[in-house]
C-alpha cells in the first residue's frame, strides 16, 4: 500500500494516520505505540531489516536515538508492558509500504538500544533469554517463522513492485496470480532476497520455472525444455507455456532491480542438465 492509502485508516469515523514518520508512531489519543516503520532500501540491497535478526528469529528493532526516556521509546515499551499488537510497516519502494501485523514487542536489549519484535504468535511464547537452550529443531522452527511472515512477503512486495506488478513472461497483470520467484534459490547459497535474485512471475511460470520445464538465459530470452516443447496436450500447454519459447523477458525500468546475469546463467545451466 501507499502511505496515502494506509492513512486512509479512520476509528468511529474519525481519520486516525498509522504512518507519519520513520520509526515509532504513538497517536496522541494513545498511551502506547501503534506502529514502527523502516524505510526502504535500493532493490539491490538487502532489506533494511535483514541484519537484525535475533536468535529465535526475532526481529531486533533499534531506539528513536539512544536515550531509553526518549518519548518514542517509552511508548514502545508501553506495548510491551501491556502486550499491544503492533503494525510493522516495511518500505519496499519510495512512498509503498508492505504492513505486518499484528507483531508485538517482547524484550528490550538496552545495552544495544533495541527492542525484540516477535512477528508470530508462536514466538511470543519463548522466553527470548532461554532460545539459545531450545533443540537445534525448535530454533530452526522459530526462525523458519520469519522466513515465512516477513522474508517472503517482503520479498514478493519488492519484486512485484520493480516489474510492475506483471508476469516478466506474460505480462498477466492479476496481483493475486504473481508470485516473486527466486533465480538462485533462499535455501541455495547466493540466495539472497535481493529484487535481483527474483522474478516476478504468474502461478504458471513460477511452477515451470521452479520444475525445469522453463529456463531463462543469461540474456533474458526464455526456453522451454524440448520434450514439453513438442509435447501435444491443452490450450494452456500450447499457449502459455509453448508459445513463451523465444520469448524476452519483460524487465523493470530501473537497472539495479534487473536479474543478475550470473544467477540466472547458474540456474539456467541447471535447466539445461534437467533437459
Amino acid at each position: 500500500m501507499t502511505s496515502a492509502e494506509i492513512n486512509e485508516f479512520r476509528v468511529g469515523g474519525q481519520p486516525l494516520k498509522l504512518v507519519v514518520q520513520p520509526g515509532i508512531w504513538k497517536p496522541a489519543a494513545l498511551d502506547a505505540a501503534l506502529t514502527i516503520r523502516t524505510t526502504f532500501t535500493a532493490p539491490n540491497q538487502m532489506p533494511p531489516y535483514e541484519d537484525a535478526i535475533a536468535p529465535g528469529g526475532l526481529v531486533e528493532y533499534a531506539y528513536r536515538g539512544t536515550d531509553p526516556n526518549h518519548s518514542d521509546n517509552r511508548a514502545l515499551r508501553t506495548a510491551m508492558r501491556e502486550q499491544r499488537p503492533l503494525a510493522y510497516v516495511i518500505g519496499v519502494a519510495k512512498g509503498v509500504y508492505q504492513a505486518q501485523f499484528p507483531v508485538y514487542v517482547v524484550a528490550e536489549k538496552r545495552e544495544e538500544h533495541a527492542f525484540l519484535i516477535a512477528v508470530d504468535q508462536a514466538q511470543r511464547l519463548v522466553d527470548p533469554n532461554l532460545v539459545a537452550s531450545l533443540t537445534p529443531d525448535n530454533r530452526s522452527y522459530l526462525e523458519r517463522l520469519v522466513r515465512a511472515r516477513l522474508h517472503q512477503p517482503v520479498f514478493r512486495a519488492r519484486v512485484l513492485q520493480a516489474y510492475e506488478k506483471r508476469c516478466a513472461v506474460c505480462r498477466l497483470q492479476h496481483t493475486d496470480l504473481l508470485d516473486a520467484a527466486h533465480i538462485v534459490r533462499d535455501s541455495d547459497e547466493g540466495g539472497l532476497p535481493v529484487v535481483p535474485n527474483g522474478l516476478s512471475l504468474c502461478k504458471i511460470h513460477h511452477a515451470a520455472y521452479d520444475r525445469n520445464i522453463i529456463g531463462v538465459r543469461p540474456d533474458f530470452v526464455l526456453q522451454v525444455r524440448q520434450d514439453v516443447l513438442v509435447e501435444v496436450d491443452g490450450p494452456m500447454l500450447k499457449h502459455g507455456i509453448q508459445a513463451m519459447h523465444g520469448v524476452r523477458l519483460t524487465l523493470p525500468h530501473q537497472r539495479a532491480a534487473r536479474p543478475d546475469p550470473e544467477p540466472l546463467e547458474q540456474r539456467f545451466e541447471e535447466f539445461l542438465a534437467a533437459g
